[in-house]
Formats: structure tokens, sequence, C-alpha cells
């Protein structure tokens, strides 16, 4: 055995659900499956849709790929594909709020309901029972291919290695395919453990990965795709399973995989959160980069994060190429969310003289030359045109000349945002500078722990 292979065994003493806790998911699996049958027979459902319609278990806990307290069971009611969408959103609401009447309705492509039981956190999600994952009629349709396809390939020694990867990619913050994170799916996980035969060798190829890398199980991919990381999914040949995953988090597996197969560990699969930042830690962080923190601050939209996290960071980029275009010089940006919502930006320069340079085209060029010229020489705002080398060029009044003034004007709704975001902002908003960006630490100390403290 190898100290690589050594570190996976202990990992997976660790993280591995024992019997007990198999034997207790067991239990209220079966339970919850018997509530929905109960549910769809007591329902004013029509009894040939009652019959046409199962229950399914999918995701980790269905293949023995979860790890020891993860409590995640997921359920998928599987209704017959005649029937239309809004039947199948009402037929899966009654069978949810009837299983798990203390739960809360959600919204992925269509409601679903989510709750908890004996300690377990359950997601009924109905869908379509349909033939091929290609003709999907909702996104979650697929899902049960996804299952099926795992199910008949993942031996007791690759579900091992599976679970001992996630925690890998958990350690190192890769873990996640929701839109906040941007992450590895479970499913996309266990694909690739599969794809090489053990964690072992995929950690060492990651290692040495060339993005953009591709893999397609089935050989039968029908289309090309601009991702650093392509996994043709194995039921649809149309679907790239990585698509989510970013860029980012594809160079942090191969940062980690490094030091891993280097240096053999277990520590690295279970680093933890760092120790948020106290308002006097960010204030010493300022002083040492000399840079002006910028932060707009908002009441969070009351959406998912799947929904949230997308227009913050539309925002961001729409916000921060403004700030870069009028000369401030972003450095670097984040947006967190809590409560409060917040975009941060820290910049360059806060203040900028009240004129900019600008050239204009070669004096050779005569049209062009000539038009540009035209264009400044009467306007009394404007120093020149004069000839420098051997163009024209202007110094003409800056539009801002604060950063700060810019973010607190109505000018920064013009910019691209995020739909809830801009309405948001409409109604009111902070902008904090300098170092009253360190009161921002009683909420957000870890991510400005995350931001000033930064690792791979």
């Amino acid at each position: 055995m190898t100290e690589l292979e050594d570190v996976v065994a202990t990992v997976d003493e660790q993280v591995r659900p024992d019997a007990a806790e198999r034997e207790r998911l067991a239990a209220a699996v079966d339970t919850l499956t018997e509530r929905v049958a109960h549910a769809l027979a007591e329902s004013d459902i029509p009894a040939e849709v009652v019959a046409a319609t199962d229950v399914l278990q999918v995701g980790s806990t269905a293949r023995g790929t979860w790890l020891s307290g993860d409590r995640d069971i997921d359920l998928f009611v599987r209704f017959p594909s005649t029937i239309d969408r809004e039947a199948l959103e009402t037929y899966g609401l009654v069978v949810g709020r009837a299983v798990l009447p203390e739960g809360h309705e959600e919204y992925a492509e269509h409601p679903y309901v989510t709750g908890t039981f004996d300690g377990f956190d359950v997601d009924l999600v109905p869908c379509y029972d349909v033939d091929d994952a290609s003709k999907t009629q909702s996104a979650v349709d697929r899902t049960p291919f996804h299952n099926a396809y795992l199910t008949a390939r993942i031996t007791d020694d690759l579900a091992r290695d599976v679970r001992v990867f996630k925690r890998f990619l958990k350690g190192v913050g890769a873990y996640g395919s929701n839109l906040r994170t941007r992450g590895f799916s479970g499913y996309l996980t266990e694909l690739l453990v599969l794809e090489y035969g053990g964690v072992v060798a995929l950690l060492e190829a990651a290692a040495d990965w060339h993005p953009p890398v591709e893999f397609d199980p089935e050989g039968h991919g029908t289309r090309d795709h601009d991702d650093p990381l392509v996994v043709v999914d194995p039921t649809d040949p149309a679907r790239n399973v990585a698509a989510v995953c970013s860029a980012t988090n594809v160079a942090r597996l191969q940062h980690y995989a490094r030091d891993l197969v280097d240096q053999p560990r277990t520590d690295r699969f279970f680093e933890r959160d760092p120790a948020p930042l106290t308002e006097d830690a960010v204030r010493a962080h300022l002083q040492r980069r000399e840079t002006t923190p910028l932060a707009v601050k908002f009441d969070a939209p009351d959406l998912v994060d799947d929904q949230l996290y997308p227009q913050l960071t539309k925002s961001l980029g729409g916000i921060g190429r403004e700030l870069d275009s009028l000369g401030f010089g972003v450095l670097r940006s984040a947006a967190f969310a809590d409560a409060h919502a917040v975009l941060l930006f820290e910049v360059e320069t806060r203040t900028l003289p009240a004129v900019a340079r600008h050239e204009g085209p070669p004096v050779h060029v005569r049209a062009h030359a000539e038009g540009f010229f035209e264009a400044y020489a009467d306007d009394e705002d404007v120093y020149g045109p004069f000839i420098e080398g051997d163009r024209y060029v202007v110094e003409r009044p800056r539009g801002w000349t604060d950063a700060r003034a810019f973010l607190a004007s109505d000018a920064v709704l013009d910019v691209a945002l995020g739909k809830h975001v801009e309405s948001t902002l409409e109604t009111g908003y902070d902008v904090l500078a300098g170092d009253a960006v360190a009161t921002l630490a009683e909420e957000f100390g870890t991510e400005l722990a995350r931001y000033f403290e930064p690792r791979p």
C-alpha cells in the first residue's frame, strides 16, 4: 500500500457511515416511501395517474456514497409523462405536503417540498417518468437515469473512493454544484472516480490535467462544449455534467491534488473555515494594503442562493467594469450575502484628477484625424487638441472623480445589474468607504477572512 493509499483508507474510516447509521437511514426511507404510497392513495389524484406513479430514492444515500453525518434523503415521485406541467406541480405538492406536513416549498425548475424526518433532511421531488434521459420534460427527469447508471457500476470499493474524493473536495472548498460555489456535484464526483477506477488514480491524473479536459464515458457526445472540464453525461449525449464547475474550482482541484500527491496526509481532507476577522483585524489589513475599499451594502433580496448569487455576480461584474472604465482601477472584488448583501470593491485610488488624457488617431490618417480635431477644436472644456508624437491629444473633463460618489449616485443603476439587485438598490443602500468597511466584520467576518487571507 502506498502512502497515499494508506491516507485514503484512514480518511474512509472517518467518513464511512457505520451500520447503525445505514440502518436508521434505510428505516427512514422505508417509512417515507410508505407515506408517499398512502398519500397517493388518499388523494384526489386520478386513479389512473396514481396507478402509473412510483417513488424512487436517488442521490448519494441511494448509492452508498454519502459521508457519515450527512443527513440528506432525496425521494423522487415519478408521475406519468402524459400529465401536463401544471398537474405535475399540483400533484407533487399534494403528495409532498401530506408526507412532510411540517415541511416547506422550495423552487428549482418547479416547486417541491422539503422538510425533516427522524433527523434527516428530506427533499420530495416530483418528476416525469420518461423512457429516455435525452427526452426530458423537466430538468429533474434525468436524475433517475443518473441513479440507475451509477448503481449498476459503483462497487463497494468505488463507493469508498467516492466518499474520500467528496471529503477531499469539501476540504479544499470545491464541492457543491450550487451557483454560489460552482464546484463539483455529487454526480460529477462519482463519474470521475468511475472514469479513473479509483480516487488515487484520479488525484494523480488531475495533478497533470491540461484544461480543457474532456471525458465521454459512453463515447456518444453530440456537441462541443466550451468549458475547462467536460464530462459528457452518459445518459444524455448533449449535456456536460461539469458545465457549472468554474475554471477556478478546476484549478483548485489541481493545486491541492498536486499538494496531496507530493505530501500525503489526512489533514488536507478536513480544512476548516478561517477564523472570522474582527474589525481591528480588517483595519490592519487595509492599513497594510494602502488601497481604498468600497462596499455597496443592501438588504439581501429574498431569493434562494441559486437565484441570488448569479445576480450578485452579474452586479459585481457590471459595477467593477464601470469603476475600471472610469479609471479607479479595481484590484479585486467579492460578493457576500446573509441578511444583507455586499458588493465589495478594492480600488487602487478613490479620487482622480479632474481631467483625463484622451489620444486621437495619428495626424497622417487624414479623415479620422480631421474628425477628431474638429470634434474638440471649439470645446472650451478640454485642453487641446495638441500634437504629441504623431497623434492629436486632448485632456477632457472626467465624468466622475470620486469612486464613492459614483457608487452613491443613480449612475450605478445604469450598469449591468441583476434584476432583483437593481430593484433593491432603487429602494436604498449604503456605501461604505475606507475604514468603514471594517464594520462589515460583525456580519461577514469569515468572508472577509477569506478575502484578506486568501488561499488557493
